[in-house]
């Protein structure tokens, strides 16, 4: 009869193993000395690396509630032993830092495995072990198995020295919804949207935005293509499954240059947590591209917390409506996010989503805008109680200082504080840039778009920002060059073909200037009828008779709707009607419409800026000199 075998559990990382059944510390095979406490503590640390263990946890962990011990003092002894053993500098932590007040974050990836062996043959079997060892290894590098030969390596103890993945950008592709239910793509969607944000968590880590990356949805392009179209080092991909109330999601990662797959796992959970799943998946992928985590990206990586069921739900479903900026889709978004809250009056993303969707709405001119902005107001300032710390609230709160109350200074306090808190999100990016750009700081403002555009490379609205700041900083070259991009993206870019239109008219080519408008025009749904009477104006009274025609149709327009003021003050302005377009700037102002917060940085009204009107304007809406 063989004899019996053991099992013995151990953890390592680094240098280091740690041999959970004889409580002993060892590093390159050689036993460091440590005592009982300190390495109680280590043991707590390594069973939840990159997650805060507490000084109560500790506390409990080492000292029971009966016994009479000074334990801040104790635990900051064994700490100090603990990182003497392992050679961590507390000033620049390898392994253990230290969170103020709170408790303690292990740093380095930990991997866990078990030896099991006869206890009388262990020579014996090290030996066989060995030959196995590099016969498989050798198997695994033909097949260039990455992931699987690095998990073997690890789980029988041997220390690798690979070349690191130099990943600093990374794009996750849309999740393929398993279920095959139609009804489900929009919780496989939202899936990868929540994973996005997650890995956008981490400062020095360039993720992709939805937007970009819901375009491969389906798609047959090879990896190595999408990377290059969007920039990136490395993809994530994989699927998603939802039974009931449990939720499966399988994901890889993926390097692209060269193409090799680096990891690969698969997480199951309730629903309630699937938050915390995906944070727990983001750091698992951060930890395999080793890239460098700050506090604050560690904080923001252990935010989550379990979530009603169905008001996530309703979330993921407004979410799926929230870029399509018409005002159906924005009252679609607004009604289950109600749902959403509904469910969980403490959802603050519901609650700040939905303040985005009420300034859009505003925005949209929908009459009245006075209630979408109050609505907006409550709702980011009920977000900004439920959590501080949510970047999304304070980007709303300070949209609302901006286009609202147009107070400069208390708004751009607010988007620093957005930006401290996620500076991958795009809305908090480019929302940042539109606030710079409307005061008339575009050497700030276009660096931030440039971001925003790295961040959602195919995005028209992105671009057509970073095109439309370029207009106003009279940085035409550039201009033309981005809206020729945005062509490349998309040949029918509505957006692209009028702001084309408006270089041309700014450099004299009125020719150019009215077709590039014309073919905006008509991507837009212009009937040809009109079309050729807006061609007519042209040709009888050049583009100051196109404009004009332009305002005929405006004027006959309001008589059936409301058209914005701002509107008929630009066209003006476009037509060389100064008086008039004062006039409507007058009335704009008091209107409180939207749109006048780009009065001082709007190029179209650059020939009205010597009139004391237009200063006086400026004086009233609280603009710095």
């Amino acid at each position: 009869m063989p004899p019996p075998v053991e099992g013995r559990r151990y953890a390592h990382f680094g240098p280091f193993k740690v041999d959970l059944q004889l409580g002993e510390l060892v590093a390159d095979g050689s036993k460091v000395k440590l005592q009982e406490q300190p390495l109680q503590i280590l043991t707590l640390l390594i069973e939840r690396p990159g997650e805060l263990v507490t000084r109560e946890e500790i506390r409990q962990k080492l000292w029971p509630n009966e016994t009479f011990v000074d334990f801040e003092h104790s635990i900051n002894t064994a700490v100090k032993k603990l990182r003497a053993a392992l050679g961590d500098d507390p000033e620049n932590p390898c392994y253990i830092e230290t969170v103020p007040r709170h408790g303690y974050l292990f740093l380095a990836p930990v991997a866990a495995g078990e030896i099991r062996e006869p206890p009388l043959r262990k020579g014996w079997l090290l030996a066989v072990a060995g030959g196995t060892l590099v016969a498989v290894v050798a198997a695994l590098i033909a097949l260039n198995v990455v992931g699987l030969r690095n998990r073997l390596l690890t789980a029988i103890g041997v220390r690798q020295s690979l070349p690191l993945p130099k990943i600093k950008s990374i794009a996750v592709l849309p999740l393929e919804n398993l279920s095959r239910d139609p009804e489900q793509e929009y919780f496989a969607d939202g899936m990868t949207e929540e994973l996005i944000t997650c890995l956008g968590k981490v400062s020095a880590l360039r993720v992709i935005s939805r937007t970009s990356v819901m375009q491969y949805k389906r798609t047959m392009k090879p990896l190595p293509q999408i990377a290059r179209e969007l920039n990136v080092d490395a993809v994530v991909e994989g699927a998603v499954l939802r039974s009931g109330d449990r939720v499966r999601i399988t994901t890889q990662l993926i390097q692209t240059e060269p193409e090799k797959h680096l990891w690969a796992n698969s997480y199951e959970n309730e629903l309630k947590d699937v938050l915390v799943m995906q944070d727990e998946l983001a750091r698992a992928i951060v930890s395999e591209i080793r890239i460098k985590l700050t506090s604050e990206d560690r904080t923001r990586l252990n935010s989550a917390r379990p979530i009603n069921p169905a008001a996530y739900e309703a979330y993921v479903k407004g979410r799926h409506f929230w870029d399509i900026y018409t005002p159906q889709a924005q009252h679609k978004c607004v009604q289950y996010y109600e749902q959403a809250i509904q469910e969980d009056p403490h959802y603050a993303l519901a609650f700040a989503d939905m303040a985005h969707c009420y300034d859009m709405l505003a925005f949209l001119e929908q009459p009245p805008a006075r209630e979408y902005q109050q609505k907006a107001r409550a709702a980011a300032q009920k977000a900004l109680t439920l959590d501080g710390y949510l970047a999304e609230a304070h980007m709303i709160f300070a949209d609302q200082k901006y286009w609202v109350d147009w107070d400069w200074a208390a708004g751009e306090a607010a988007f620093r504080r957005a930006m401290d808190l996620n500076p991958a999100s795009v809305e908090v990016v480019s929302h940042y840039g539109y606030a710079l750009q409307v005061q008339g700081r575009f050497g700030e403002a276009l660096p931030l778009y440039v971001r925003a555009v790295q961040l959602d490379p195919l995005s028209p609205t992105i671009n057509g920002l970073l095109a439309h700041a370029l207009v106003n900083a009279h940085q035409d070259q550039r201009a033309m060059e981005q809206y020729n991009k945005m062509l490349e993206l998309n040949p029918n870019d509505a957006g692209a073909y009028a702001g084309l239109g408006s270089l041309y008219e700014a450099a004299g080519r009125n020719d150019e200037a009215v077709s590039a408008y014309l073919k905006a025009a008509s991507l837009s749904g212009e009937s040809a009828e009109r079309m050729e009477v807006f061609r007519d104006a042209y040709r009888a009274g050049g583009l100051q008779g196109y404009w004009k025609k332009r305002l005929d149709y405006m004027k006959e327009r309001a008589k059936r709707e409301r058209v914005s003021p701002w509107a008929f003050a630009l066209s003006y302005a476009h037509a060389g009607e100064k008086e008039e377009a004062l006039e409507w700037l007058k009335i704009a102002f008091q209107q409180h419409t939207p749109r006048l917060v780009w009065l001082k940085a709007e190029r179209t009204l650059d020939p009205l800026h010597s009139d004391p009107r237009f200063r006086d304007l400026l004086r009233r809406m609280n603009f710095p000199p």
